[in-house]
């Protein structure tokens, strides 16, 4: 029997931690573990951040975390600070070290200061040791043969970010293209996730 690895379906388990005040980021969240799911073998753990906090040894347990809240203010929602606040015990164990990380917002403004956001997200998971995946697609609609459906169309390259009107609810909002880029970024961190997962298995075996 070949001792080959299967690339096509390596496990992983990527948690999705999210916040969503309206339900605009919830639906972006939604898009993430869709993407996340395309991917042969991986699987999602979809939790609030307020179950995150109650499941923090499940949350342990992925191969990978997500992290998305809307932003209000300039920085992260209110109650997914309280759960980057939870954390401390896992920073002070080590638990989440060498995981894959990644981040996604939302706000009415097609900026409003959602870079903020990503690098709190950023700066969270290298106070864990965590491995920080960027979003890995140009920027889109920044010429005159761009659109508002392009991938990126808002032009952020440390996470995912969408817009939403202040005036429309979830169902009409983030717009179907920052849906995609969302679906984007979880397809992107199953795939990087396998390939740190394979490469372990890997040293395992020749160590052995």
């Amino acid at each position: 029997m070949s001792n080959r690895l299967d690339y096509a379906a390596t496990p992983v388990t990527v948690a999705v931690i999210f916040h969503s005040g309206y339900g605009h980021t919830a639906r972006q969240a939604e898009a993430v573990r869709r993407g996340i799911e395309r991917v042969a073998g991986a699987s999602a753990l979809y939790l609030t951040s307020d179950e995150a906090q109650r499941r923090l040894d499940d949350v342990g347990l992925a191969d990978a975390i997500i992290f998305g809240a809307p932003t209000y203010m300039g920085s992260a929602s209110g109650p997914f600070k309280s759960f980057m606040d939870s954390t401390s015990k896992a920073y002070a164990t080590g638990a989440w070290k060498d995981k894959i990380a990644a981040g996604f917002t939302n706000s009415a403004s097609r900026s409003g200061d959602k870079l903020a956001t990503l690098t709190q997200f950023a700066i969270l998971a290298a106070q864990h040791g965590m491995h920080w995946v960027n979003l890995g697609l140009p920027p889109g609609n920044n010429n005159s043969h761009g659109s508002e459906q392009d991938l990126n169309r808002l032009g952020f390259w440390l996470g995912a970010a969408a817009q939403s009107n202040n005036d429309q609810g979830p169902a009409f909002a983030p717009s179907e293209s920052d849906l995609l880029t969302a679906e984007h970024l979880g397809e992107r961190v199953a795939r990087v996730t396998q390939q740190f997962v394979r490469g372990r298995v890997g040293e395992l075996r020749l160590a052995s």
